[in-house]
């Protein structure tokens, strides 16, 4: 029988999300991008933490958003783009 190396919490810190060129509320963008990365770790995981605790200090090389994006969608588009560069898409910096 094996044991099951999934850990039992995750926490995932952002310390500042710059948008430049958006007209979007940035409360509202920050409560849906909360609501959306918290869902895509829970179902996903954090793929480059798969062994141990990971500090990441930046992602970059994510696929730029469109400016005209609502504040909801704004906010889900970022935590997608987050997870993919958490899941070893993107440019990582430690």
């Amino acid at each position: 029988m094996g044991v099951s190396r999934r850990p039992s919490a995750i926490r995932v810190e952002i310390g500042e999300l710059v948008l430049d060129g958006f007209r979007a509320d940035p409360a509202h963008v920050s409560a849906s991008f909360e609501r959306e990365l918290t869902r895509l770790v829970r179902l996903h995981g954090v793929p480059l933490a798969a062994h141990g605790a990971l500090t990441v200090d930046a992602l970059t090389g994510l696929a730029p958003l469109p400016a005209g994006l609502s504040a909801r969608r704004l906010g889900q588009e970022l935590a997608r783009a987050v997870h993919e560069g958490l899941s070893g898409h993107g440019e990582v910096t430690p």
